[in-house]
């Protein structure tokens, strides 16, 4: 249906049955002190050449030569097909599935994406996503303190090695809500939460572990789940999907596996871009399904005996009204979860390993090089995955900034986020990067810490 702007008289008719003398009046109680009045910044129209000429010498300024920021979101190749597919109609303008009989494509890839991600993660429910990798992290919390019977103190631990933006947006969303959030302290010496940790931890609902954590190091997941599960405390897994497809999937994690699993699917076929949007991936054991948030589609035979598929489980309801719903950030990223479907479709279990192969080489290979310079070295000691964290002989931030002026972003400066690291550097390094790429890094690295000398 075309687009039809009402006509000065579609106004007056619409005002007058209102009894409004004007538009304007409509916004009355908003204090004259809070309008913005006339737009004094906004540029006389130019003709679509020029328009599309100037957005693209503003596109040309986002550019930068390398990349080796990571912290939650990578730079992965992206197969052209992905995008060519979720950007046909079907996928990219349609409706949420409430009607079955209508969306038994999106229903049916819906229910794709939750099989394979239940095969990464060894799990055995999936639901069709939230928002992204932060915010099921606090759904995940909120989902053991409601599945937790034996224990009701409503205290998460979450080891201090899980991403701070995630505890940042966990403790906003679910600080109003009587649970209490404890961050265990990190080994200096690993950068890892040991089981020595949790002693100092008391009694707990939940323990969120993170697999790689922040640091991209790898801890001892199948301790820390059986510690938690003898104190009668549930496990979340914040995971990387990719290194799912080499490292132990939470479901195995100790006797038992992880009882809810979650994290960011942007590494799964979804472009970086300015911090979103992005796809949270959520999965659960059969015992605590009916507490997980989001649509969880089924599959069925109709009547004439053929495949179909529904939401289940869960009624419409759940998902608009407030005091009927399980989560209200529930949020299905319908497009995102399409990418991510044709993505792991492409790929398969031996493409992902591949990714997964080649970006852990990749970052050994740099951190080789970059430890030959004067005053670099790594860290923290133990096995990682594809990130990293570099001990710089000056502070990060000034190394970054010279980095970033021979067109390579050189990672993430930690005194961001504890003061006292502020000369450490989080980098990380995917399947994207060549031998020239980190020949680059290596340099550019070198001609900072030469400044300096």
């Amino acid at each position: 249906m075309p687009f039809i702007p009402h006509t000065p008289e579609d106004e007056r008719l619409m005002l007058a049955a209102i009894g409004a003398p004007a538009i304007d009046d409509l916004f009355a109680e908003i204090p004259a002190s809070l309008r913005a009045g006339e737009l004094q910044k906004v540029p006389t129209s130019i003709s679509e050449m020029a328009l599309l000429r100037l957005m693209a010498a503003r596109a040309e300024q986002d550019r930068v030569g390398l990349s080796f920021l990571g912290a939650g979101a990578y730079e992965h190749h992206i197969p052209a097909a992905v995008w060519e597919l979720a950007s046909r109609g079907e996928f990219m303008t349609a409706y949420t599935p409430y009607q079955a009989e209508a969306s038994q494509g999106i229903l049916q890839l819906i229910y794709e994406f939750q099989t394979m991600m239940t095969r990464l993660m060894a799990m055995d429910i999936a639901n069709a996503s939230v928002y992204d990798g932060a915010s099921a992290m606090a759904e995940a919390v909120l989902m053991a303190v409601r599945a937790n019977k034996q224990n009701r103190s409503r205290q998460v631990a979450i080891c201090g090695d899980v991403h701070p933006a995630y505890v940042n947006a966990t403790r906003s969303i679910v600080s109003g809500q009587g649970i209490d959030l404890t961050t265990l302290p990190f080994d200096e010496a690993t950068g890892r939460v040991t089981p020595e940790s949790l002693q100092a931890a008391g009694e707990m609902t939940a323990l969120v572990i993170s697999y790689p954590s922040f640091f991209g190091g790898l801890a001892d997941v199948h301790q820390l789940t059986d510690w938690a599960h003898q104190h009668k405390a549930l496990v979340i897994a914040v995971v990387n999907p990719t290194a799912m497809a080499v490292l132990t999937p939470p479901g195995q994690w100790g006797a038992k596996g992880a009882d809810i699993a979650v994290g960011e699917g942007q590494p799964l076929g979804i472009p970086l871009s300015s911090g979103g949007p992005y796809l949270g991936f959520m999965c659960c054991r059969k015992e605590i399904v009916r507490q997980m948030p989001g649509r969880i589609i089924g599959r069925t035979v109709d009547a004439q005996g053929k495949d179909g598929f529904v939401l289940t489980l869960q009624a419409r309801e759940q998902h608009i009204r407030r005091g009927k719903a399980t989560s209200n950030i529930c949020t299905n990223q319908g497009l995102l979860v399409t990418a991510a479907t044709i993505y792991l479709s492409l790929l398969g279990d031996e493409g992902l390993r591949s990714v997964a192969f080649k970006s852990a080489a990749g970052l050994a290979a740099l951190v080789q090089k970059a430890t030959q310079l004067k005053g670099v070295t790594e860290r923290f000691v133990g096995p990682r995955f594809h990130e990293t964290v570099l001990s710089l002989p000056m502070p990060a931030s000034e190394a970054l900034r010279i980095m970033a002026a021979q067109g390579v972003l050189g990672g993430l400066d930690l005194g961001a986020y504890w003061p006292q690291k502020s000369h450490c550097l989080l980098v990380n390094v995917t399947e994207t990067k060549t031998q020239a790429d980190l020949d680059a890094y290596v340099d550019a690295l070198a001609k900072a810490i030469e400044s300096q000398s």
